[in-house]
């Protein structure tokens, strides 16, 4: 052993025998460095690595020693006065500790002159052992680097400091957290940290790594082995990928909020990330994977059907059946081409053309005399259907238009006009062509259409009285009255036309009276329409014939009137908006269409929205079957129907958050629909047999499908079809009415 480190050990026992040791719990012999004040003590005095006492140089290995000794004095001492501050001469926690590893170092020394191996020190105990075998990797170190003692010595510090076995010191996770603790903790660039050694001398120093390394690898990407480190300006998040989760790329991108599982669904749809618009999967028009030869399919069928006015496209045919008579299924109908519009707006690119020559021609027909036997219609009464002919006495293509003339029943089309309110708002928001709909023509469609609607009367309800037959299907049904279809698009085409009219003679007048309309409608159906296991057992309860500002049953319903099978179709989670609701008569029906809509256009609240989807999903034996969806449940006996409204059950589920569920009603068309020759509807309780009287290749089908393919993989296609929730109508300034 050199003389200098002699005396310095005969310093250190003097000391210990002078000053009586603290009582401690016995800890790692580095576990106190402080590597901020060891740094900066070395690089502000790198001539104290030398012997202090000016005496002749040692070898390389023992001045090293020598000065890690030094420096190992001098952070006690600071670290004895930062916990005496009195001034009280007390040997700090580690000394003791410390006093026996200089021990250990004799040992160690002796150990390598007769023998330079590291396996006699296997003999000693285990933390001796773990403390010789560090000072063994410094002098290694040392040896190998000699023209930088004051480096070396830095990085040796660092390394013993982090050398300790986890297995062998029980006190290893207390001392880690105390460090991270203290407020001059560092922060240690991963990419920095030493790397392990292939020696068996240095297999303690194997788990080196600062707590920020720790850190960061939970949560970074680590760079494969040859791979040079990212800057920190490009860092990635990388979350391992499963069933359930994308990687994200780049943190810095906004992402958009999961969606709410479905519990009751075996199956989960990805999240989406509206931003990547360079996705292929958002450049596609609906078809991936399987599907696409089912999605290509549909697409040249829909443009078969198209139907030229004066060398335009104007419409869509209903359907392309060559196997049955033709009927009324060779024109053009206003709500059956919606579908077909929405497509061609969806698509990428957009073909809005068709859409725009459709609204243009159908507002000409809206300005006809339309007279039935001899009466005549409102001026503003769109019409149901039209086709095109050939005169071949003048030579030229007219244009024919059925306002209910023809239609089962004779009775006009109420939903006409909305749907085409309805659709203009869809191409203005897809194209910004707001010039079409301020022209003034199209202004003066709008102002008919509504002033049909909102003329006074003696109704004492918003909600609009209609006939039986008027709305989608046009056949009886029993719907007379206020059905909930007709007051979903009543209210859908009001907030479209408010956002598209302007204020221009008497355009503000009738934007007012929309306002007080809107208001007043959404109220009547979020009360009186809702219908979930509370308010069923309320209706249960009630008592009739109640004639007082106090009432509670307001509309004089008897409660023997409740159907027997809503007690067990209604589940504890889950509501909807029921079929219709008049003095003395409630329909207690589901209707698919009406609930749809409602939640599109904001009519149901966020709440009510929530709970038709667990209704859903609760009854998707009875709602959807297995060909969706059923249009109304129950049906009239002997009238099971399932038509095909898979865009808006899409449409719907995507705005309540539960893309889920469309995924896997669209998952069970698949593998029917374009087998069976894209059929109009489904008959059975489950629907699985094509309808007796079904027409293949219906275009409302097809469309439909291609819609909920293009929302489906492009969310933000909602916005076409879609209205956001209105504050103020939200939180109207009424309270339930107590004189009905």
């Amino acid at each position: 052993m050199a003389p200098t480190l002699g005396k310095l050990l005969a310093v250190l026992r003097e000391d210990e025998a002078s000053e009586p040791p603290k009582p401690a719990p016995v800890s790692g012999p580095y576990d106190s460095v402080n590597l901020q004040d060891q740094q900066a003590y070395q690089e502000s005095s790198p001539e104290k690595a030398q012997s202090p006492t000016g005496e002749k140089e040692l070898p390389d290995n023992d001045a090293e020693v020598a000065q890690s000794l030094l420096d190992l004095r001098l952070i006690e001492k600071q670290e004895s006065k930062a916990e005496s501050p009195a001034g009280a001469n007390e040997l700090p926690v580690n000394k003791a500790v410390n006093a026996e590893m200089l021990l250990d170092l004799q040992l160690t020394e002796k150990q390598e002159s007769q023998a330079q191996s590291p396996a006699g020190a296997k003999e000693l105990p285990v933390n001796e052992a773990k403390v010789s075998e560090s000072l063994l990797d410094l002098q290694q170190k040392v040896s190998s680097v000699s023209e930088n003692p004051s480096t070396n010595s830095v990085s040796a510090t660092e390394n013993e400091s982090t050398s300790t076995d986890k297995g062998s010191d029980p006190l290893e996770n207390e001392g880690s957290k105390s460090i991270e603790n203290s407020p001059d903790y560092i922060v240690i660039d991963p990419s920095l940290a030493p790397k392990e050694k292939e020696s068996p001398k240095a297999s303690g120093s194997s788990k080196n790594a600062s707590p920020k390394s720790e850190e960061e690898s939970s949560i970074s990407h680590s760079p494969e082995k040859g791979e040079a480190p990212e800057p920190k300006t490009k860092k990635s998040v990388k979350m391992k990928r499963n069933e359930n989760e994308l990687v994200f790329e780049n943190p810095s991108v906004p992402k958009i909020a999961t969606l709410k599982p479905c519990p009751s669904v075996g199956m989960s749809l990805e999240n989406y990330d509206l931003i990547k618009d360079n996705s292929p999967a958002f450049k596609s028009n609906g078809g991936n994977g399987e599907s696409s030869a089912m999605v290509e399919e549909a697409w040249e069928m829909l443009k078969k059907s198209y139907v030229y006015f004066k060398g335009k496209e104007v419409g869509t045919l209903a359907a392309m059946d060559p196997s049955a008579e033709a009927l009324n299924y060779n024109q053009v109908f206003v709500r059956d081409f919606v579908p077909s519009g929405l497509a061609y707006l969806m698509k990428v690119p957009p073909e809005p053309e068709i859409v725009k020559n459709f609204l243009l021609k159908t507002l000409h027909l809206q300005g006809w005399e339309k007279r039935i036997d001899n009466f005549t219609l409102g001026e503003g009464v769109m019409p149901a259907s039209f086709k095109v002919l050939f005169d071949s006495h003048r030579q030229k293509e007219t244009l024919v238009a059925d306002f209910g003339g023809s239609a089962i029943g004779r009775v006009a089309p109420l939903d006409s006009g909305f749907w085409w309110i309805i659709l203009l708002r869809s191409y203005t928001k897809c194209t910004g062509d707001y010039a079409l709909a301020e022209l003034p023509a199209v202004q003066r469609g709008m102002k008919l259409i509504l002033n049909l609607c909102l003329s006074d009367g003696f109704d004492t309800f918003p909600t609009l009285l209609c006939a039986d037959g008027c709305s989608m299907i046009d056949r009886r049904m029993g719907i007379y009255g206020y059905p909930i279809e007709i007051q979903a698009l009543f209210y859908f085409a009001l907030r479209c036309a408010r956002q598209m009219l302007k204020p221009e003679r008497d355009g503000k007048e009738l934007i007012e009276r929309i306002d007080k309309r809107i208001t007043a409608l959404s109220f009547h159906v979020q009360e009186y329409f809702w219908l979930d296991f509370t308010q069923l057992n309320k209706i249960y309860r009630y008592k009739t014939e109640e004639y007082s500002q106090t009432a509670v049953n307001k509309f004089n319903v008897m409660p023997e009137s409740i159907p027997e099978w809503v007690f067990d179709f209604m589940p504890l989670r889950g509501g909807y908006l029921i079929g219709n609701v008049s003095p003395a008569r409630m329909d207690f029906r589901w209707f698919l269409v009406g609930n749809c809509i409602a939640i599109l256009s904001c009519l149901a609240t966020s709440a009510q929205a929530t709970a038709i989807m667990d209704l859903v999903e609760e009854r998707w034996e009875d709602l959807v079957g297995e060909m969706p969806l059923k249009i109304v449940y129950p049906a009239l006996e002997g009238h099971e129907v399932e038509d095909f409204l898979l865009w808006l059950l899409t449409a719907a589920c995507i705005k309540s958050g539960r893309p889920q569920i469309a995924k896997r009603a669209i998952e069970l068309v698949e593998q029917r629909l374009s087998k069976d020759g894209w059929p109009e509807y489904y008959d059975g309780k489950t629907g699985r047999y094509i309808g007796k009287q079904a027409r293949k290749y219906q275009t409302w089908s097809i469309s439909g499908y291609l819609v909920a393919k293009l929302m489906i993989e492009n969310p933000s296609n909602l916005f076409m079809i879609s209205l956001e929730e209105d504050k103020k109508i939200a939180n109207p300034r009424l309270t339930r009415s107590t004189s009905f």
